[in-house]
Parts: structure tokens; sequence; C-alpha cells
């Protein structure tokens, strides 16, 4: 898909880095079914894309994601622009499945606010770096209503009876108790915020391209599955992996002390 196909989120390509901006500003990039179902496209096209490495989300604005349209869910908010919009792909939990699935890794940038189902898309990236001032939480609630579709993202990095604290009282949390709780891989001074991003993706990019396709693939299927199920598989996955031309490169350059070149395959 053509970035300029998009209109509420961006698609931005710097060599192996693909960074998706929510790009909905002036209503602090609040979740429309376009934003949801261009996301979904996006996510596609990286999927489909081997020279993808990473992924970044983030916010323009100066914020990550207030959360769901409630104007356009109370049905008070402007129409969807059907004759703009892209082919329906897919919802909201199809966005969280193909982050969650997605074997490229993910990377959140959390600035300003992160709440409700922008806080579902933090918990389902592979990391997330949050600025100091960044609040996270999920205030669906106070509002009559429950995070139901975040749920399980959230429980699978929030301890029980934290997880219950922040869906049944609505509470906002900073960006160092939000690293407490699991939600923030790290947390860094606002002006530092891309830094530590561009240091991280930096880090994995230098990785062996299959190595992290091969392994976050495997991480995603043996989810919840019995282990004597998941190890006989893994042990063959592994052995498929050994046989890919980085692993061969990786392990000569160990045997003959240089650093490797990866080439993905």
């Amino acid at each position: 898909m053509q970035a300029s196909a998009y209109q509420a989120i961006r698609v931005e390509r710097r060599e192996h880095v693909v960074t998706i901006v929510l790009n909905r500003p002036e209503r602090k990039n609040a979740l429309s079914p376009d934003m949801v179902n261009e996301l979904v496209w996006a996510l596609d096209d990286v999927r489909e894309d081997r020279d993808v490495r990473v992924v970044v989300l983030t916010g323009a604005g100066g914020t990550f994601c207030a959360g769901g349209d409630l104007r356009q869910m109370s049905g008070q908010g402007a129409p969807q622009d059907a004759a703009a919009a892209l082919p329906h792909r897919g919802g909201y939990p199809d966005v969280l499945l193909r982050l969650l699935r997605l074997d490229r890794p993910t990377v959140a940038r959390v600035q300003g606010q992160a709440l409700g189902g922008g806080l579902g898309l933090v918990a389902s990236c592979h990391f997330a770096i949050g600025a100091q001032s960044a609040t996270l939480g999920t205030p669906e609630v106070r509002l009559g209503l429950f995070p139901m579709m975040i749920v399980p993202v959230l429980a699978a990095v929030v301890p029980r009876r934290e997880l219950l604290r922040l869906v049944l009282l609505g509470e906002r949390v900073g960006a160092e108790e939000a690293r407490r709780l699991g939600l923030l891989t790290e947390v860094v001074p606002d002006g530092e915020l891309d830094a530590a991003v561009d240091a991280l993706v930096a880090r994995l990019v230098a990785q062996s391209p299959s190595a992290l396709r091969h392994g976050l693939d495997a991480m995603a299927w043996q989810q919840g599955r019995p282990l004597e199920e998941a190890l006989p598989e893994l042990e063959r996955r592994l052995f498929a992996l050994l046989a890919t031309e980085d692993a061969r490169e990786g392990l000569t350059a160990f045997l003959e002390r240089r650093t490797p070149v990866w080439r993905g395959h």
C-alpha cells in the first residue's frame, strides 16, 4: 500500500525501519474506524515486506493515543468518508492480533496520553519506551464502559490485582508507575525520548533478521499451548532456523571471531 493512501495514519520508511504514526492530533489520535482499518493495512504491509526489520508505533502532536473516539462511538462525530476510506480489512481486535503475532520487533514510542484502546496498542508491542511526563490508564469505567478487548492484552503484562485497580477504578498512572506495572519497558526524560527509541531500534536492527522472525513467530505460536505440544514443535523450528543462511553466518563469524554480516535468509 502506498503511504499516500493513508489519511488517519502516516507510514514512514527509513532503511529497515517503518514508523507508523497515529495522525489525528486534533482528536489526540483517538481511534476512529478509519484509523483502525488503516493500521490493519499497514501491519499487513509490514508482514509481507521481509526488508522491514523493526516497526515503531507512535502518535502525532505530542500524544500517543487518547483511546477510542467517543464522539463517533456515541454517534455525534462526523461520519466516515466512505469515498476516501480504504476497503474494510479489520477492526480493533485485528490490530491487536496483528501486533501480538507480528514476526518483527515492535516499539511503542509513548508520549502524552496512552489511554484505553491506546494503552492496548502499547501493551501489544514488544517494547514500549515512555517519556517521563506520559500518563497511561483505562478510564472507561468512569464513562459507564469497560475496556473489554484490552483486558487480555493488559493481563499478559500487568499483575492481576494491579490490573483490577486500573480497570475497576479507572485510574491513570504516571510513566514510572507504568514501568513498574510492566506497561513500559523504559522511561526517559521527555527530551531524550527520540534518542532512546533510536538506540533500541539500532540494537534490534543489528540482530539477525531471520532469527528475530523465526523466534517471534515461535513465541506467538506457543503462547498458551501445553508443553507436551509446544516443545516438540519448538525443537523442529530450531532445526529449521539452524538451516538458515543467517544461522550459518552467525556460527561461522563466532568461530572466526568477527562480526556477522546478516542477510536475513
